[in-house]
């Protein structure tokens, strides 16, 4: 069945419908990752997104159990050419099945590298895909234009609390959207995981009595998050030591004080160079987020860099000053993808006093 991709600048793309066979209107952005496209499709952070990936044959092994949540999140998956007959000891069905069995729309056959060079020429923007050969793009556009992703941090965080069994440290990880490796990261190094949905009052995390609190990665724009901002506020009061990564990372910022800004098309993709601005080394990193952490608005008082993209120059990392925490806009527990970072799981446990 043939399938079109409508951008809001009005450009559109005829390829092949894979997935669901409906109608769907979402922010459209690029990974670069050549691998990993299952890890892709279960980030929480693709919510309110459609996923175009810029290598061009997906597909090849097939859905193995390499999953980052429980489900798929992105609205819509624009691929240049999906493998027919996935091949892997591990594979248990192919991306067009499991598509539809979590009612995904999908595109395959289009020109990803023409659409890649549009978003980054003109930005990140709007786009529909749909079945409907008899489309009115007159009457689509102002639709495009209109949409809004909102706050989807309440669509992907957990419902309950649950708790990964350790005989280290306790941890309490604040649910954003989190991925699985984040806690699997920290518990393969002894660490008891105590895992909050969102919007937990700070005052139940504290309560239990954590030796450290991890803030998740999650979706969408931080400053939707406002009531979760107030809650970090008093997580920050406490001497209790914090790790953030991405979204976890620009709401500390926003609850200091400092702002945020979205980017032109953000970063997306395993092979983001970030310089450690205290020992002058890059690592390697693996990343998923369309806003960043304006540093001009930080108080030097609070906060100061301690990564930034070697790439563009935003800002990677904040360290605060007289407290014990440390955020960062990467993912150090990147799975599939570089492991360079990794080692910021072991500072966190020596910030908690856990490695001598």
């Amino acid at each position: 069945m043939k399938a079109f991709l409508i951008l809001e600048d009005g450009n559109v793309f005829e390829g092949s419908s894979i997935g669901a066979e409906r109608e769907v209107i979402s922010e459209i952005v690029f990974n670069t990752s050549m691998t990993g496209y299952l890890e892709v499709l279960t980030d929480p952070s693709y919510a309110g997104q459609a996923v175009v990936m810029t290598y061009p044959l997906i597909g090849n092994y097939g859905i193995t159990p390499d999953m980052e949540s429980k489900r798929p999140w992105p609205d819509g998956y624009i691929v240049r050419e999906l493998s027919r007959m996935p091949s892997n000891f591990r594979c248990e069905g192919s991306i067009q099945d499991f598509l539809k069995k979590y009612d995904i729309p999908g595109i395959a056959g289009i020109d990803t590298r023409a659409l890649t060079k549009i978003l980054r020429e003109k930005g990140t923007m709007n786009g529909m895909i749909t079945t409907d050969e008899n489309y009115n793009i007159e009457e689509i556009i102002p639709r495009l234009q209109a949409y809004t992703t909102g706050n989807v941090v309440d669509k992907v965080t957990c419902d309950t609390v649950r708790v990964l069994e350790g005989k280290g440290k306790k941890v309490a990880l604040l649910d954003l959207g989190a991925k699985n490796n984040i806690a699997q990261s920290l518990n393969k190094r002894g660490c008891q995981v105590t895992i909050y949905p969102a919007h937990t009052p700070a005052e139940e995390i504290l309560a239990a009595k954590p030796d450290g609190i991890m803030l998740s990665n999650g979706p969408g724009d931080p400053k939707e998050c406002t009531a979760i901002i107030e809650e970090i506020k008093k997580l920050y009061a406490s001497d209790t030591p914090i790790f953030a990564i991405c979204l976890g990372h620009q709401l500390m910022a926003l609850a200091n004080g400092a702002d945020t800004h979205k980017m032109k098309y953000g970063h997306r993709g395993g092979n983001h160079p970030v310089k450690d601005l205290k020992t002058g080394r890059v690592y390697i990193s693996s990343q998923n987020h369309g806003y960043v952490v304006d540093t001009d608005t930080l108080d030097e008082k609070i906060a100061k860099p301690a990564f930034v993209n070697v790439n563009d120059g935003t800002n990677e990392g904040l360290e605060y000053v007289g407290k014990n925490i440390f955020t960062v806009q990467f993912h150090p527990e990147a799975c599939p993808g570089p492991q360079d970072s990794a080692y910021l799981f072991d500072r966190f446990i020596e910030m908690m006093g856990g490695i001598k």
